[in-house]
């Protein structure tokens, strides 16, 4: 896992930006502010949805907090394309369809399930700072009431 402090792993990968216009993104691009990473498992699935929805009703408070959000799902860019469509995203979504990214950040790996263990997407959300050094690592997150935490957070950070 990732610990407060490090250094982000860089990427690069292909996305959509907030008015739906695909494009190659890398976490270089977002140094200079403050930046909100998650990983979520499938585009439009209850649990994704929620969270997504969530993150953008809180958009306006994340930016005036000059904070960036960045989705990242192995979906395929014409998914979050009908995905972002569908619930008016605001925020950049990224495919990561061989999960390597996923993997760089510790969102990838055996989870349970209805009891059952699997291997996936693990639902993980990483505040970075503008330098690029994690700031705060949230693991295996439930996605009801998590973006709450998130600001909650954020305001005790006091960025």
């Amino acid at each position: 896992m990732l610990k407060e402090g490090e250094k982000a792993p860089d990427f690069c990968l292909e996305g959509i930006d907030e008015e739906g216009k695909e494009g190659r993104f890398c976490l270089k691009d977002f140094l200079g502010k403050p930046l909100i990473l998650y990983f979520y498992p499938k585009d439009d699935t209850p649990g994704c949805t929620q969270e997504a929805c969530d993150f953008r009703d809180s958009m306006s408070v994340l930016s005036s907090m000059g904070i960036k959000v960045v989705g990242i799902s192995p979906d395929s860019l014409s998914s979050h394309k009908k995905f972002r469509e569908k619930h008016g995203l605001n925020f950049i979504l990224l495919s990561d369809p061989n999960k390597e990214v996923a993997k760089l950040y510790f969102a990838y790996g055996k989870k349970k399930m209805y009891g059952k263990e699997t291997e996936g997407i693990i639902r993980s959300t990483f505040l970075i700072d503008k330098e690029g050094k994690i700031v705060k690592a949230w693991y295996n997150v439930k996605a009801k009431g998590h973006v709450e935490s998130v600001l909650k957070e954020l305001k005790a950070l006091n960025l």
